[in-house]
């Protein structure tokens, strides 16, 4: 992986902005007063204790949960997302943890799952190349786009399912904990190609308990603790400033760091 403090380029326009996003479910509330902005080409990794409302807020985003309060800005103008389809639509994809690959289907029909070429008579032969064509930009290790997904590893699963989340060219893709109970090797080339994802100019917001992994890969670290806000930091924060933050040791933590660096690239 690449170094996060001396070569990675600077952001590009701003894709996403929440302001003021909340979300209750009855009197329960599982996110207040949200704020949060994301880039194209960068890295964005929402860390934080279970319960402290990561994946309802990329539930929100993805338009599995609407926000009860809060403006929801994608490339640069206000938005709605009542459905998932609608979040597709606009350029948001999500690849949630669980994967939904059909594990029985080749890595094509996986990737063009719901979104195949003249499903009246399938144009399969395009649709490998395309896959092929998509599969090598990433540098993917799939040693055939026919082998059944049942045959793959876990990383080369993850492979598939981000792959299939870049069919549309999204501008927002989010991956809901992507090295989750994988090994070494396969945890190095999820990350790799999440790298190459960011390169690709896309926005990537990623969900991870996995510090290493989080500090491999993101451009800026945003902590959630109990649905709020509670820090904004980078990959050279000191381990005890991310830890202060995500357990509560520190309240509305906001890293002199990352508040020197945003002031830098706002000028």
């Amino acid at each position: 992986m690449t170094d996060n403090s001396t070569t990675r380029s600077a952001p590009g326009e701003q894709v996403l902005s929440l302001r003021g996003v909340s979300k209750n479910f009855g009197a329960v509330s599982a996110l207040t007063d949200i704020e949060l902005d994301v880039h194209a080409g960068e890295v964005v990794a929402l860390v934080g204790d279970n319960g402290a409302g990561k994946s309802t807020l990329v539930k929100v985003l993805a338009g599995v949960h609407q926000p009860t309060t809060g403006t929801i800005t994608f490339g640069g103008n206000p938005v709605t997302l009542p459905n998932p389809a609608a979040a597709l639509d606009l350029g948001i994809a999500t690849v949630f943890q669980d994967l939904a690959l059909c594990e029985n289907l080749d890595v094509v029909a996986n990737i063009y799952l719901g979104r195949e070429l003249n499903p009246l008579r399938l144009d399969e032969v395009a649709m490998e190349v395309k896959a092929w064509t998509l599969l090598n930009e990433l540098s993917a290790r799939i040693p055939s786009v026919r082998d059944v997904v049942a045959s793959l590893s876990g990383g080369q699963r993850q492979t598939v399912a981000i792959a299939r989340s870049l069919l549309l060219d999204p501008k927002l893709i989010m991956l809901d904990e992507p090295t989750a109970a994988l090994g070494v090797a396969q945890t190095a080339e999820v990350l790799n190609l999440i790298e190459r994802v960011r390169d690709r100019g896309h926005a990537v917001i990623m969900i991870s308990h996995n510090m290493e992994d989080v500090r491999a890969v993101a451009d800026r670290i945003v902590v959630l603790r109990l649905g709020r806000n509670n820090g904004v930091f980078y990959p050279d924060s000191s381990n005890e400033e991310l830890v202060a933050a995500i357990t509560g040791a520190t309240e509305n933590a906001v890293s002199r760091r990352a508040v020197r660096r945003q002031a830098g690239q706002d000028a």
